[in-house]
């Protein structure tokens, strides 16, 4: 299984990702860090990306689950993925799943400009939200305003893991 953690920047996808690998003894991977630097200097910025910035970013993402599931390995992947279009490239197989994380804006936004030391400009969080197709069909969808133990033991108790 490969479970892609998803939502609009602070939400807690990276916090909630990494305590469900811990818990699953699975390797996490935060797609932030496939970036080509000329995309993470434009979010630097406050410049959102456009769809020709994010192609080869998703295209690393899905060869990058498909060497997982090809070789049997199970993992956790912290990704904004935040249109239909974006999660139809990384569902490579049955073996993805989904899991939305959701709040509110105003919960979000008081958790970005508390957060230091990430790239996101919180300006930008208005673009997310606009370009954000929540999930429908086969996802899970988990609220993000319980602690991030809490959310991680509802998404195992969802997925069965």
């Amino acid at each position: 299984m490969f479970v892609i953690v998803l939502g609009v920047s602070g939400v807690g996808k990276t916090t909630v990702g990494e305590g469900l690998a811990r818990q699953m003894n699975w390797p996490f991977l935060d797609a932030d860090h496939f970036h080509p630097e000329a995309n993470v200097q434009k979010m630097r910025q406050g410049i959102p990306l456009t769809e020709e910035d994010r192609k080869p970013w998703l295209a690393k993402l899905r060869e990058t689950i498909g060497e997982y599931i090809t070789n049997g390995k199970s993992g956790v992947l912290a990704c904004s993925a935040l249109r239909q279009s974006y999660r139809d490239v990384l569902a490579v197989n049955e073996e993805v799943k989904f899991v939305y994380l959701k709040g509110s804006y105003q919960l979000i936004e008081q958790r970005i400009r508390a957060r230091r030391g990430h790239y996101m400009n919180p300006e930008l969080l208005k673009s997310q939200f606009a370009t954000l197709e929540e999930p429908h069909g086969d996802v899970i969808v988990v609220d993000v305003t319980p602690e991030p133990d809490e959310i991680v033991q509802n998404i195992r108790k969802k997925l069965a893991i």
